[in-house]
């Protein structure tokens, strides 16, 4: 169904959307999804980062030798 839209299609609807919700609400509301967008990425690199920290906090404490306690009786 989708398929056989085309260019015209494709304008005609723009317009539409535009009549119906006007140039400040899509402008507005593309700035929201820029927004999500940004952070989305920001939370995905922030996840990443923590997961080499607890790598390399893991990998540290692997190489440490174990050093054995005595208690003192």
């Amino acid at each position: 169904m989708l398929n056989n839209i085309g260019l015209p299609g494709l304008l005609l609807i723009a317009v539409v959307v535009l009549v119906l919700f006007g140039r400040g609400k899509i402008s507005s509301l593309m700035g929201e999804v820029g927004k999500g967008i940004t952070s989305f990425k920001k939370g995905i690199s922030e996840g990443e980062k923590e997961q080499l920290d607890d790598k390399s906090a893991d990998m540290a404490e692997a190489s440490q030798p174990e050093v054995e306690t005595k208690d003192k009786v």
